[in-house]
């Protein structure tokens, strides 16, 4: 049942990353500018900072759940 708990958590995680990532602004331009992000210094923004710190804690909890998973699995067992 935990298993399954954390499971979930790891694919609504894993998404999650994947769409802040790409929220992120690359060299002058990303998806994030289309938010009202701006090309100036990368992170210098408050929406920068606040993308930064929502992704390290995402990439975390995608972490520790991956963790948690291969530490449970057992071969051969359904």
């Amino acid at each position: 049942m935990l298993n399954a708990v954390v499971i979930v958590i790891d694919i609504i995680a894993s998404l999650f990353l994947i769409l802040s990532i790409l929220l992120h602004s690359g060299r002058g331009s990303g998806m994030s500018e289309l938010f009202g992000g701006s090309s100036a210094l990368a992170g210098g923004t408050a929406l920068e900072r606040t993308l930064d710190r929502v992704t390290v804690v995402t990439a975390i909890v995608w972490g520790l759940c991956t963790f948690w998973l291969a530490w449970q699995w057992t071969p051969g067992t359904n």
